[in-house]
């Protein structure tokens, strides 16, 4: 499979960091480094634009490093990008750590995930079959 892709950033386009990564990562398109306070959310933009096949999507998704080390996630995550969408790319990132923290231009700030998607037909019904499990959920089956 191919995928077209823009790139008016100054960055190389994104990549699988290993022989069998499921996500490739993406860079900032920032001209200086911009900090964020502790909560602080802002709207980063990457150069990048898209042209997915039908029936695909691309998910947007954190990096586990920034994550643990400085506090830094994906608001939306994972961020869709449907087949459809032509606009640039933009990665929401999220401080969730108690210290201001810095992106860099250039700097690796989310992964893109490419995957198949289907939109199935909805059936409206009186009632579904019953499982096991039932309405069991959010911790229903203990914390072993």
């Amino acid at each position: 499979m191919t995928v077209k892709i823009i790139n008016r950033s100054d960055n190389p386009l994104p990549q699988y960091e290993s022989q069998q990564a499921a996500g490739m990562d993406i860079r900032c398109f920032i001209s200086e480094p911009v900090t964020l306070q502790p909560l602080e959310r802002k709207l980063f933009p990457t150069g990048l634009f898209i042209e997915l096949p039908d029936g695909y999507e691309a998910q947007i998704r954190p990096r586990s490093g920034l994550a643990l080390k400085r506090g830094f996630t994906v608001l939306n995550t994972p961020g869709t990008i449907d087949a459809d969408y032509r606009g640039e790319i933009g990665i929401i990132l999220i401080n969730l750590s108690q210290q201001p923290q810095t992106v860099e231009p250039g700097e690796r700030i989310a992964q893109m995930v490419i995957t198949p998607c289907v939109q199935p037909q909805l059936v409206e019904v009186q009632e579904i079959n019953q499982t096991q499990r039932g309405e069991g959920g959010f911790g229903h089956s203990g914390t072993k």
